[in-house]
């Protein structure tokens, strides 16, 4: 999983009981409910009793249940909030547990949407599968998940597993999904996705097949969004050397998900921010989190961590052989910019984000980022083959089990004699980041070489450099090192650095001219009809940038620019879009007739109708546009009851700015009569 901090709670009480029973499989019926947003469900657990025990436990946070059987017969058991306890009737050896449970979650599955726009999905990770489905928090209990799903016939489920068999139930317009796993894995890795989506399929080298998912209102997006997924497969099982552990892989997109994608065996999640078009591939794609994701089935899925001690084992395997993958589809040099990019990152936080990487309280950052540097360096100490041995064996010896640190680096020690004692004291253990280390091996890639060295030449005069800079740009060196050309010309008046920037233009490269479009504030009348070409790039960011500056700059020239943009909608966030409306809304005299369409426009997506970004992305606009309009405080108010913590935060944070003036407090207090009570009580909180 990407972008998230996620710590392993292990109970002392659950460690106890694995060593006492074994879950070993679940076979359960569910019944997502999408007007009272619960769910139901049958349940059959088949377990073995391995020593004496009193209670056994499973978690269900906020559950009903009702015929509680073990072995066939009703038996009592007790339940709180979270947990079911068993108390009688399981001997040892083999048993058998049945029950009937019902829950009306507040986290970890969603319901997104209503009637046709409906999507149900699962987030079990850092929030747990146990709100939705009873089962392990531990994720030391693996167990083998077979869920039978039923729902309305008109969309598609996707759950963990082979679809075994699917079938009609007419007299309510239903159907039963029936999904199988034929091997074990921890609780957090369940998952369920149901929406109105259109599918792909494909088949990798080694015969497994793929199934890709999108909205079908982007049915025209498969080939952009999953561009290389095929590839990215088929150089993992080489590169891992061991063949892809589960029967199928399937991904699926869905609308406000918490996190850029996560892991779900068999079966990934990911936002729909990441479903582009080929003039999105350009500027931001889902590559990295595909090859992220589909790591994971390996680290993670196939082997998992112990404790949130060890989490680097899954996060930082994951971050290390996506960068593989991308190294494989786009060069050497790619893979050094983006190891780059990484130490950067790490060694800015260094000075605050002090908690090393073999410590459960470690950050993102820490985990993905400098769990990949790690690995890396170990990489190059002993040797790409060697490293695959070692990663190969680890694999293979620990399948469907969990694992720490020292079962990795017993691997290591087992093809090399390099010291993972030090390696572990210095790069695990120790809080920073070893930056010296990683500028030694970045700078045996002359592209990166080249970099640092330009890098080192920023405070040199621009009369001292020029000469070296022009030679860059007529290069055919990697183009980061061309963009920093650019970045160290932003402060250099127009007329010595107008030649390099024509130069720039002429590379026809889309991220050199972005950064043009970036550093440009003021734009010279010689200079407007080349910055005016960037409003042609296949980039939606450059597109972007570039109206909103020429718009600015150029008054008597808004109409123009309006017109040759007014089709474009940009990213799934609608960012070229929001942006029009607006400037066409500031514009005087232009389509007079439509401003208050285009108001309207613009307000609607700011409204539920529409997904977080598309929504936060308005309402940024139109707090500019017009602060005291009710309708925008009313969705303002709205967006802080979202299950996304990054929009509420963006909402939450707006509120507090505009109740600092009494006017807009008392905007507020005057519309909570109004509002439903989740958005009461938010709004409580924030005047209070």
């Amino acid at each position: 999983m990407r972008n998230l901090l996620f710590i392993f709670f292990f109970s002392t009480s659950f460690g106890q009981q694995i060593t006492k029973v074994d879950f070993e499989s679940m076979n359960a019926t569910v019944y997502p409910n999408a007007i009272e947003k619960t769910i139901s469900g049958e349940v059959k657990f088949e377990f073995k009793v391995l020593s004496l025990i009193d209670t056994i436990s499973i978690d269900a946070i906020k559950m009903d249940f009702e015929s509680v059987k073990i072995n066939g017969k009703l038996v009592k058991y007790k339940s709180d909030s979270k947990t079911l306890k068993l108390v009688e009737g399981f001997k040892k050896g083999k048993n058998s547990l049945t029950f009937s449970y019902k829950a009306k979650p507040k986290q970890t599955l969603y319901f997104i949407g209503s009637e046709t726009d409906l999507q149900i999905w699962t987030q079990g990770q850092g929030k747990f599968t146990s709100h939705w489905l009873p089962s392990f928090d531990d994720v030391n209990e693996k167990v083998i998940f077979n869920l039978n799903i039923i729902f309305d016939n008109h969309f598609e489920v996707i759950s963990n597993g082979v679809l075994h068999h699917t079938e009609d139930i007419p007299m309510n317009n239903s159907k039963k999904w029936q999904y199988q796993m034929q091997k074990p894995m921890s609780s957090y890795l369940v998952m369920l996705a149901i929406g109105k989506f259109s599918k792909q399929s494909s088949k990798t080298k080694s015969g497994t097949p793929l199934e890709f998912y999108l909205d079908e209102n982007d049915s025209a997006k498969f080939e952009s969004t999953y561009r290389y997924s095929t590839q990215i497969f088929d150089f993992f099982e080489k590169e891992i050397g061991v063949n892809y552990p589960w029967k199928i892989y399937r991904q699926v997109p869905v609308r406000d998900f918490l996190y850029a994608g996560m892991e779900n065996t068999t079966a990934t999640i990911f936002s729909q921010d990441f479903v582009v078009d080929d003039t999105g591939f350009n500027d931001k794609t889902y590559v990295n989190v595909n090859a992220h994701e589909l790591a994971h089935q390996w680290f993670g899925n196939l082997v998992t961590a112990q404790t949130g001690k060890h989490h680097w084992l899954q996060e930082g395997f994951a971050t290390y052989y996506a960068l593989l993958a991308e190294k494989e589809l786009f060069g050497e040099d790619h893979f050094q910019w983006k190891l780059y990019e990484m130490a950067e990152r790490l060694q800015q936080a260094s000075s605050t984000d002090t908690v090393p990487l073999l410590n459960e309280k470690a950050s993102s950052l820490t985990f993905y980022q400098k769990g990949a540097w790690a690995l890396h360096y170990l990489r190059a100490q002993i040797g790409a083959t060697n490293f695959q041995k070692a990663v190969k064996n680890y694999l293979k010896k620990y399948g469907y089990k969990n694992v720490n640190t020292a079962d990795f680096l017993k691997e290591v020690n087992a093809v090399s004699t390099f010291d993972t004692t030090t390696f572990q004291q210095i790069w695990l253990e120790k809080a920073g980041f070893e930056v010296n280390d990683a500028l030694q091996l970045l700078r045996k890639n002359s592209s990166m070489s080249s970099y640092l060295e330009l890098v080192d030449m920023q405070n040199n005069s621009f009369l001292e450099k020029k000469g070296s800079l022009i030679e860059i740009m007529q290069s055919f060196l990697f183009y980061p090192i061309k963009e920093e050309v650019i970045y160290q010309l932003a402060e250099i008046p127009y007329e010595e650095k107008k030649e390099l920037l024509q130069l720039a233009l002429s590379t026809q490269n889309l991220k050199v001219r972005q950064a043009i479009a970036r550093i440009m504030v003021e734009i010279p009348i010689d200079f407007q009809a080349s910055y005016e070409t960037l409003l042609l790039d296949d980039s939606y960011i450059t597109k972007e940038i570039a109206l909103g500056t020429l718009w600015r700059l150029f008054p008597e020239k808004q109409t123009d620019y309006l017109n040759l943009s007014k089709d474009w909608i940009g990213f799934n966030d609608k960012n070229l879009r929001i942006l029009w409306l607006t400037l066409a809304l500031m514009t005087k005299e232009y389509e007079m007739q439509q401003k208050v369409n285009f108001y309207d426009e613009l307000i609607e997506y700011s409204s539920p109708k529409f997904e977080s970004s598309i929504r936060q992305n308005a309402l940024t606009n139109l707090l500019f546009l017009n602060p005291n309009d009710e309708n925008i405080l009313r969705n303002l108010v709205n967006a802080t009851t979202l299950h996304k913590w990054q929009f509420t935060l963006f909402a939450r944070n707006q509120i507090r700015e505009l109740v600092k003036t009494e006017r807009h407090k008392k905007y507020f207090e005057e519309m909570m009569p109004s509002l439903n009570e989740a958005e009461q009580k938010q709004l409580k909180r924030l005047l209070e």
